[in-house]
């Protein structure tokens, strides 16, 4: 039987622990060569590394900061010529910080919005070039449930989140005429990341309105991507879709 995503060459920038590599884990499960970036922790690029040759695909890790424009179009180009280009796109890379306006300096702004939004933005941009020449691609947008919502978060994160939803629509519409599709998926608090970092009477509130009362796991958010970034949903664009558990 044939899997997903099958023979695609995907790269996922921030993919080495987390939510990164639970995507990395199931595209290759279904048949995917993985490519990540990562930044620091090198040991667990590594192990991501071998999780994905675990499922017989290829995988490569690449020290790049999507905030590096040089680095990004080498990783881009390395890709290309190894690989014979990007099929997928997954922008993941991401920050965050628990930190109300009162407490918000400048540079907390600037680092949340550019490593968020300005590196989603360099990424494509370098990304997008093979995928115009062949025609064919998809980019797939980690937004969040903080940019689609009123919830009680830091106004940088939701703002940045916010952003993504407006670039997936206007590069979509963009780049269709290539027969790329642009994609967002975004998600509720999960078992890592902001999820863990809250004050538990905001978790509590959390799961107070949420229908099904836990916050989310990796895998389950990983496996839906799967199915979004394949042929199987060819006919969905522009669009950013809402994974919460229901609140």
């Amino acid at each position: 039987m044939k899997k997903l995503l099958e023979g695609k060459r995907v790269l996922v920038t921030g993919g080495s622990r987390g939510l990164g590599r639970a995507f990395c884990e199931a595209f290759a499960a279904e048949g995917a060569d993985v490519a990540l970036s990562y930044t620091r922790d090198e040991a667990s690029a590594a192990q991501t590394v071998e999780a994905i040759k675990a499922s017989g695909r290829r995988g490569r890790a690449f020290c790049t900061s999507v905030l590096d424009v040089e680095a990004t179009r080498a990783m881009i180009k390395a890709m290309e010529d190894d690989w014979g280009g990007v099929d997928v796109l997954v922008n993941n890379a991401g920050i965050t910080q628990n930190l109300p306006l009162a407490l918000l300096e400048e540079e907390d702004w600037d680092r949340v919005m550019d490593v968020n939004v300005k590196g989603t933005y360099l990424t494509s941009r370098a990304a997008l070039r093979g995928m115009v020449r062949r025609k064919s691609g998809v980019i797939l947008n980690i937004g969040s449930l903080a940019g689609a919502r009123m919830l009680d978060a830091p106004i940088h994160y939701c703002a940045s989140k916010a952003a993504i939803k407006g670039l997936t629509e206007a590069l979509a519409k963009e780049v269709a005429r290539h027969r790329i599709r642009v994609v967002c998926l975004a998600p509720g608090l999960l078992e890592d990341g902001l999820g863990r970092n809250l004050p538990p009477h905001r978790l509590d509130a959390y799961l107070h309105h949420c229908a099904l009362g836990r916050v989310g796991r990796f895998d389950e958010v990983a496996r839906f991507a799967a199915f979004l970034i394949s042929d199987a949903n060819a006919f969905m664009t522009g669009e950013t879709v809402i994974m919460d558990g229901g609140v």
